[in-house]
């Protein structure tokens, strides 16, 4: 494992920032798919005992975003396509939900969410980025007044990050993301229930097409 993985600071309890650490290293690629993990060396830079890193470990392997190595260890789950690809309609089912649910409260989406995910798209932080794009997405599901949407798309989100982080270092369709949620933004505001579902799922559609296309062509590039 390459990764330099920042130290922690100094207290008893370390099981919920290893977790955060990785789950961060997997979703903004740092940590690539296939990448055997060990317990030692996570330990050792960052400054923890094992027993911490073992608890994040089970988590993650829980959550799926680490699998048995061959023979023995762990090693990050490699990306599947086509389990992205079913993410993607699950995801584009909530979203749309939500917008309706909005749009009929006439609420109204922070614009300072969208100007931080313009400023972040013109930048070289892909974690920045993600956390951008996540934040606009809860603050839908947070106005469509219905708490159960967040909480089964919670799931769905945590391997959604892992394609992002994979693909969207080489993107170019990033100031087009942020066009679209704007224009998701304005047609809740507007209370147009219809047109904010519908440019949900297209947004939906382009972002699972755009990444799923990266991805190949990321994944092609590894196994060269």
């Amino acid at each position: 494992m390459s990764l330099a993985l920042a130290r922690l600071p100094s207290r008893t309890d370390y099981v919920e920032e290893v977790y955060r650490v990785l789950l961060d290293a997997i979703s903004d690629g740092s940590l690539a798919p296939g990448e055997r993990l060990t317990q030692e060396e996570i330990a050792e830079q960052l400054s923890v005992s094992r027993s911490p890193v073992l608890q994040a470990l089970r988590l993650l392997k829980k959550d799926g975003l680490v699998q048995d190595a061959p023979g023995r260890g762990l090693l990050v789950t490699p990306l599947d396509p086509q389990a992205i690809g079913k993410l993607y309609e699950v995801r584009g089912a909530l979203d749309a939900l939500a917008a309706r649910l909005a749009a009929r409260r006439g609420t109204r989406i922070d614009p300072a969410l969208i100007a931080a995910g313009r400023r972040a798209s013109r930048g070289k932080d892909v974690k920045a980025l993600i956390d951008a794009d996540v934040a606009f997405h809860h603050a839908l599901y947070e106005a469509s007044g219905n708490p159960l949407i967040a909480q089964s798309a919670q799931t769905h989100w945590v391997h959604l990050r892992r394609v992002m982080g994979a693909v969207l270092q080489a993107s170019g369709s990033r100031d087009a993301i942020w066009d679209e949620h704007q224009a998701i933004a304005e047609a809740v505001k507007a209370g147009d229930a219809e047109l904010a579902a519908q440019l949900v799922e297209q947004h939906t559609d382009n972002a699972r097409r755009n990444l799923l296309e990266r991805l190949g062509e990321v994944l092609a590039e590894r196994s060269a």
